[in-house]
Protein backbone atom coordinates (compact mmCIF):
# COMPACT_ATOMS: atom_id res chain seq x y z
CA UNK A 1 0.00 0.00 0.00
CA UNK A 2 1.57 3.51 -0.63
CA UNK A 3 1.14 6.82 1.64
CA UNK A 4 -1.80 8.55 0.08
CA UNK A 5 -3.83 5.25 0.74
CA UNK A 6 -2.32 4.64 4.03
CA UNK A 7 -2.65 8.36 5.44
CA UNK A 8 -6.33 7.90 4.08
CA UNK A 9 -7.41 4.61 6.34
CA UNK A 10 -5.51 6.08 8.87
CA UNK A 11 -7.66 9.37 8.65
CA UNK A 12 -3.46 10.75 9.09
CA UNK A 13 -1.46 13.03 6.75
CA UNK A 14 0.86 11.99 4.23
CA UNK A 15 3.42 13.19 6.07
CA UNK A 16 2.58 11.51 9.55
CA UNK A 17 2.79 7.93 7.34
CA UNK A 18 6.03 8.74 6.17
CA UNK A 19 6.87 9.41 9.86
CA UNK A 20 5.68 6.38 11.17
CA UNK A 21 7.51 4.55 8.28
CA UNK A 22 10.97 6.63 9.38
CA UNK A 23 10.74 5.63 12.87
CA UNK A 24 9.46 2.05 12.09
CA UNK A 25 5.97 2.61 13.81
CA UNK A 26 4.31 1.01 10.83
CA UNK A 27 6.07 -1.73 8.97
CA UNK A 28 7.59 -0.45 5.35
CA UNK A 29 10.17 -0.62 2.79
CA UNK A 30 11.62 1.92 -0.36
CA UNK A 31 10.96 0.72 -3.12
CA UNK A 32 11.90 3.34 -6.15
CA UNK A 33 12.11 5.73 -3.60
CA UNK A 34 8.61 4.96 -2.35
CA UNK A 35 7.53 3.80 0.82
CA UNK A 36 5.45 0.25 0.54
CA UNK A 37 3.69 -0.35 4.03
CA UNK A 38 2.52 -3.57 5.05
CA UNK A 39 -1.35 -3.15 5.92
CA UNK A 40 -1.11 -5.89 8.89
CA UNK A 41 1.43 -3.36 10.51
CA UNK A 42 -1.01 -0.31 9.54
CA UNK A 43 -3.81 -2.06 10.70
CA UNK A 44 -1.96 -2.28 14.43
CA UNK A 45 -1.19 1.04 14.11
CA UNK A 46 -4.35 2.33 13.78
CA UNK A 47 -5.67 -0.24 16.67
CA UNK A 48 -3.39 1.71 18.86
CA UNK A 49 -4.40 4.91 17.95
CA UNK A 50 -8.08 4.17 18.84
CA UNK A 51 -6.87 2.57 21.88
CA UNK A 52 -5.32 5.75 23.14
CA UNK A 53 -8.04 7.93 22.22
CA UNK A 54 -10.47 5.66 23.96
CA UNK A 55 -9.08 6.22 27.34
CA UNK A 56 -10.79 8.93 29.13
CA UNK A 57 -8.59 11.96 29.10
CA UNK A 58 -8.12 13.37 32.68
CA UNK A 59 -8.98 16.81 32.97
CA UNK A 60 -5.91 19.39 32.65
CA UNK A 61 -5.87 22.13 35.62
CA UNK A 62 -4.09 24.96 34.64
CA UNK A 63 -1.50 25.96 37.39
CA UNK A 64 0.33 29.25 37.61
CA UNK A 65 3.78 26.65 37.95
CA UNK A 66 2.88 24.86 35.11
CA UNK A 67 2.23 27.34 32.78
CA UNK A 68 5.66 29.29 34.28
CA UNK A 69 7.15 26.15 33.23
CA UNK A 70 6.27 26.48 30.04
CA UNK A 71 7.93 29.71 29.67
CA UNK A 72 5.15 31.80 30.41
CA UNK A 73 5.67 35.56 32.08
CA UNK A 74 3.60 37.14 35.05
CA UNK A 75 2.36 40.32 34.91
CA UNK A 76 0.79 41.21 38.27
CA UNK A 77 -0.07 45.27 37.98
CA UNK A 78 -3.96 47.32 39.14
CA UNK A 79 -5.07 44.11 40.75
CA UNK A 80 -5.08 41.80 38.01
CA UNK A 81 -2.22 39.00 37.90
CA UNK A 82 -1.48 37.43 34.28
CA UNK A 83 0.91 34.81 32.50
CA UNK A 84 1.62 36.01 29.39
CA UNK A 85 3.18 33.72 25.90
CA UNK A 86 5.38 35.02 23.69
CA UNK A 87 5.37 31.83 21.28
CA UNK A 88 1.78 31.25 20.92
CA UNK A 89 2.53 29.90 17.73
CA UNK A 90 4.12 27.02 19.31
CA UNK A 91 0.91 26.00 20.97
CA UNK A 92 -1.05 26.49 17.97
CA UNK A 93 1.64 24.13 15.70
CA UNK A 94 2.61 26.98 13.32
CA UNK A 95 6.31 25.87 12.89
CA UNK A 96 8.20 28.49 11.50
CA UNK A 97 12.82 28.75 10.62
CA UNK A 98 13.69 32.25 9.73
CA UNK A 99 16.71 33.71 8.05
CA UNK A 100 19.26 36.17 9.35
CA UNK A 101 17.12 38.93 8.59
CA UNK A 102 14.39 37.58 10.26
CA UNK A 103 11.44 36.57 7.47
CA UNK A 104 10.65 33.37 7.00
CA UNK A 105 12.03 30.58 5.47
CA UNK A 106 9.90 28.07 5.80
CA UNK A 107 6.29 27.16 7.49
CA UNK A 108 4.21 24.56 8.56
CA UNK A 109 1.48 24.54 10.41
CA UNK A 110 0.57 20.91 11.90
CA UNK A 111 3.27 19.37 10.19
CA UNK A 112 2.04 20.45 6.63
CA UNK A 113 3.80 23.31 4.78
CA UNK A 114 2.30 26.40 4.14
CA UNK A 115 3.11 29.59 1.62
CA UNK A 116 5.42 31.85 3.85
CA UNK A 117 3.39 34.43 3.05
CA UNK A 118 0.52 32.95 4.74
CA UNK A 119 2.19 31.93 7.77
CA UNK A 120 3.31 35.43 7.79
CA UNK A 121 -0.31 36.26 8.24
CA UNK A 122 -1.25 33.91 10.00
CA UNK A 123 1.48 35.16 12.96
CA UNK A 124 -0.30 38.78 12.75
CA UNK A 125 -3.62 37.39 13.90
CA UNK A 126 -2.89 37.11 17.28
CA UNK A 127 -1.65 39.48 19.26
CA UNK A 128 -1.82 38.10 22.47
CA UNK A 129 -2.32 34.87 24.82
CA UNK A 130 -2.28 34.85 28.45
CA UNK A 131 -3.91 33.17 30.99
CA UNK A 132 -5.88 34.79 33.80
CA UNK A 133 -4.72 33.98 36.85
CA UNK A 134 -8.39 34.97 38.92
CA UNK A 135 -10.60 33.55 36.10
CA UNK A 136 -8.55 30.94 36.24
CA UNK A 137 -9.56 30.74 31.64
CA UNK A 138 -6.60 31.17 28.71
CA UNK A 139 -7.44 34.27 26.69
CA UNK A 140 -6.29 35.35 23.14
CA UNK A 141 -6.62 38.42 21.41
CA UNK A 142 -6.82 38.60 17.51
CA UNK A 143 -7.58 40.10 14.89
CA UNK A 144 -10.80 38.67 12.74
CA UNK A 145 -12.53 35.67 13.15
CA UNK A 146 -11.33 32.09 15.04
CA UNK A 147 -10.89 30.51 11.68
CA UNK A 148 -8.57 31.18 9.32
CA UNK A 149 -8.20 29.55 5.71
CA UNK A 150 -4.99 27.35 5.34
CA UNK A 151 -3.94 26.56 1.59
CA UNK A 152 -1.28 23.70 2.10
CA UNK A 153 1.73 23.72 -0.05
CA UNK A 154 0.72 20.47 -1.51
CA UNK A 155 -3.25 22.11 -2.92
CA UNK A 156 -5.15 21.39 -0.19
CA UNK A 157 -7.28 24.06 1.61
CA UNK A 158 -8.74 23.97 5.01
CA UNK A 159 -10.18 26.17 8.02
CA UNK A 160 -8.24 26.04 10.50
CA UNK A 161 -9.63 26.97 14.41
CA UNK A 162 -6.51 29.12 15.41
CA UNK A 163 -8.19 30.06 18.98
CA UNK A 164 -9.07 26.01 19.65
CA UNK A 165 -5.50 24.84 18.26
CA UNK A 166 -3.79 27.45 20.33
CA UNK A 167 -5.53 26.42 23.96
CA UNK A 168 -5.33 22.61 23.17
CA UNK A 169 -1.77 23.22 22.35
CA UNK A 170 -1.86 24.90 25.79
CA UNK A 171 -3.53 21.99 27.29
CA UNK A 172 -1.58 19.11 25.52
CA UNK A 173 1.90 21.25 27.13
CA UNK A 174 0.81 21.19 30.27
CA UNK A 175 -0.68 17.73 30.40
CA UNK A 176 2.66 16.33 29.00
CA UNK A 177 4.61 18.03 31.92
Amino acid sequence: MNTTTAATQAKVTVATIRTWCRIGAVAAAKVAGRWVIDTASLARRIEIGARRKARKAKPVTLTVEALLALGGRRWQKNGMDRIYFNNWADFAGLELTRYGSGNISTASLGGRGIANSRAGRIVGLVSKLYFDVLDGRLHIQHAGADEVEVRYLNGDRECVDLVARTFAGVRAAVAAL
